[in-house]
């Protein structure tokens, strides 16, 4: 369209407002066409993202502190986990309450696939106050410092400890025995392959064939440990060796 159009000059004015030109000059009808379709096209508004399209974006998160041991899931991790735990409050057929512990990303991804979803993020950082009541102050190393109203209320817990040492697992432990509900709870535990017989060990959990990635590559191996049979989901249970 470029082309053509640009061979065709606007009739200079005079002064008087007459045009310098006998005749103004005429698009061809294949020129006219082009510019009525641009000028259509300009007009109209962006068309609406589907719910598809939405879900494919990246949910923003504040910058990782490599001090306080923060490394985001990637997108993919994020999603899979986000859309177990949502299988999970679906397949319950009554509401259910999400913990997750030191996993804002979870918590941001479970957001924006389902507003609607009954989270808490339990943090230390505290720029995630910016998620309002969805947001408890949490350090593991006061295991058993949590608001009445949060103790044995939830129905999902997933937790991700911030660090991969014996004593970390252990303090998280007693957290999540504090908010799961005691007549049935999911939990899912994101932590490294080293933590493996600790977490079968304090929890019970094993682990899914599903390996969590993060945005920066880490040297140790993360895993993903159930207490329950996930099935064909996230690659179902590891075969035992």
């Amino acid at each position: 369209m470029e082309e053509e159009l640009r061979h065709h000059h606007a009739p200079t004015v005079n002064i008087h407002g007459e045009d310098e030109d006998d005749d103004p000059p005429v698009l061809s009808s294949h020129a006219l066409a082009a510019l009525q379709e641009f000028l259509s096209e300009q007009n109209q508004s962006p068309a609406p993202q589907t719910a598809e399209e939405e879900a494919e974006e990246d949910v923003a998160l504040v910058s990782e502190d490599w001090r306080l041991s923060q490394f985001w899931y990637d997108r993919e991790t994020a999603e899979t986990v986000a859309n177990e735990v949502l299988s999970l409050c679906v397949a319950s057929g009554s509401p259910r309450r999400v913990a997750c512990i030191a996993c804002p990303t979870l918590y941001a991804y479970l957001k924006k696939i389902d507003p609607s979803v009954a989270a808490q993020l339990l943090e230390y950082d505290q720029r995630f106050g910016q998620y309002g009541s969805d947001f408890t102050f949490y350090d593991y190393n006061q295991p058993e410092e949590l608001p009445v109203d949060l103790k044995h209320a939830f129905e999902i817990v997933v937790a991700d400890p911030p660090y991969l040492s014996k004593e970390c697992l252990e303090k998280v432990a007693q957290t999540i025995s504090l908010l799961a509900s005691p007549k049935d709870c999911s939990l899912l535990l994101l932590t490294g392959e080293v933590q493996r017989d600790r977490a079968a060990e304090l929890l019970g959990l094993w682990p899914c064939v599903f390996r969590p990635q993060h945005t920066s590559k880490l040297g140790n191996e993360f895993r993903l440990f159930t207490n329950y049979d996930p099935g064909l989901r996230l690659g179902g249970w590891e075969p035992e060796k």
